[in-house]
């Protein structure tokens, strides 16, 4: 950063009064503060990395105190910074303003292999933390682990089940599964058995069935995994808790189990039968019944939730949910995005996504349940789009993976409200957009605008209003 780039990102902070998700202000009046980790922890372990700025009193109503001797502050940053884990390297600016000092400390993200970046001196799971739009939270175990497991390439989907009753085992499914790799690989059926190829392609560990295995070809996985299922709700609200005419807390209820098939056929079945329809006059002149969600893309995200979610054993108390309300449904899994993907970059491919549950992924293609092709998103979109609906929502925050569709109730009243609590978590404005269910103009002038104006909601990158990076995040009086 240059100084005059440096004089900039302070006017801009100075105009809006806020900090960020990647700006930080200390006064340093008094010196440095001794415990910068937290911010150099959850700055690093973003990938846009953060500005830590020196020299400007938030507390003051964000007015210039500047610092009484530039080197010291670099040299007690540069200090801390080598107490974490892996070491941080600050880039540091100092600039004038008003005749006082200003200094500014760059710090890298760094690449996902090396997360979590952690204080040494409290440890990995203590001293790693995460930025929350101008706040530094402490990392939960299970983030610290998600990192961890990416970095070890742990293969949660082939660890072993034991004591598995294999009269429940579709022998069918298998029969189908091993042409397939018959087929696809001819010299795997001409040098091995079959008990050697599933073994080969991680259905069984040692004779055992794995994971994969089970999900893919036991009748009922939930015996030995009570709560790796789906369980489906519908409501007559807009909010968990809204009573319906007759005082109804739900509409419909129920706890989906099989195998991965078979909770996709179940929860899209639980799906069509609680949505809406419309009858629509098509351009032939035609009666033609629609849906409230286009049942493709619902599919894709039910299928989604189930072969992407984490199946640790730090979520395997924790199934799926898919809520239904009376503006929106939602497809909650446990796990969030996985390695190198962004949200920025879902479904645009210009990255091939890592892919957490492999052999799971493999088998499930082999079966026609997936394409593993990385098209379930475009499809969502695409769908979404065709009916004239708005685009769903994606979002992943503290280890759970959410999808909002929308449909095409609106409620005007509700929506300055809706979008404050939708924003606990930074969002984009497109994210903003696809929730609120308006044109991005109406979205941008009636409801993202004026609470910014009121404070009430906040930028992530303050320093560049109209980035295309933007984040909008609730700002708590």
């Amino acid at each position: 950063m240059q100084p005059d780039e440096l004089e900039k990102l302070i006017y801009d902070v100075r105009k809006i009064k806020s900090e960020g998700q990647t700006v930080e202000l200390k006064s340093a009046s008094g010196g440095v503060p001794e415990k910068l980790y937290d911010t150099l922890s959850s700055f690093s372990n973003q990938d846009d990395g953060g500005i830590i700025v020196f020299g400007i009193n938030e507390k003051d109503g964000y007015n210039v105190c500047g610092v009484s001797d530039s080197q010291s502050v670099m040299k007690c940053v540069s200090s801390q910074c080598r107490e974490m884990e892996p070491v941080v390297r600050a880039v540091f600016t100092v600039c004038e303003i008003d005749g006082k000092k200003v200094v500014s400390a760059e710090i890298p993200g760094v690449d996902i292999a090396e997360r979590p970046v952690f204080y040494r001196g409290v440890g990995r799971v203590k001293g790693s933390y995460v930025r929350i739009g101008d706040s530094d939270e402490h990392m939960t175990e299970y983030e610290v682990y998600s990192y961890d497991v990416f970095r070890k390439n742990v293969r949660n989907d082939v660890r072993v089940v034991e004591n598995v009753q294999m009269k429940l085992w579709d022998k069918n499914s298998e029969a189908l599964y091993l042409n397939a790799v018959k087929k696809g690989w001819n010299n795997l059926a001409q040098n091995l058995n079959d008990e050697e190829i599933l073994e080969m392609m991680r259905v069984f560990a040692g004779g055992k069935p794995t994971l994969a295995g089970l999900l893919a070809f036991h009748h009922f996985p939930q015996a030995y995994f009570p709560q790796l299922c789906i369980t489906a709700v519908s409501y007559p609200g807009t909010e968990i808790g809204e009573e319906g005419f007759d005082k109804e807390r739900f509409l419909d209820n129920e706890r989906i189990t099989g195998s991965i098939q078979d909770m996709l056929d179940k929860a899209c079945d639980f799906v069509r039968r609680n949505s809406r329809t419309k009858t629509i006059i098509d351009n032939m002149g035609s009666r033609v019944d629609r849906c409230e969600y286009p049942l493709k893309a619902v599919r894709e995200a039910i299928l989604n939730a189930l072969v992407h979610r984490d199946y640790s054993v730090y979520t395997e108390r924790t199934p799926i949910r898919i809520e239904m309300y009376r503006d929106r449904m939602e497809v909650v899994n446990q796990g969030g995005l996985y390695g190198r993907t962004s949200l920025d970059m879902l479904g645009t491919g210009k990255l091939t996504p890592d892919t957490r549950n492999e052999s799971l992924v493999g088998i499930l293609e082999l079966l026609g349940v997936t394409e593993n092709r990385y098209s379930g998103i475009p499809t969502m979109r695409k769908e979404f789009t065709r009916v004239n609906l708005p685009a769903p929502v994606f979002s992943s925050f503290h280890g759970e993976f959410r999808v909002i569709f929308k449909n095409s109730y609106k409620c005007a009243a509700d929506a300055i409200g809706s979008v404050l609590e939708f924003c606990q978590s930074p969002k984009t404005r497109e994210e903003i957009v696809g929730f609120v269910g308006k044109s991005q103009n109406y979205v941008t002038s009636k409801i993202i605008n004026p609470l910014v104006k009121e404070g009430k909601l906040g930028l992530t990158i303050p320093e560049k209003p109209q980035s295309s990076r933007q984040k909008f995040f609730r700002q708590i009086p």
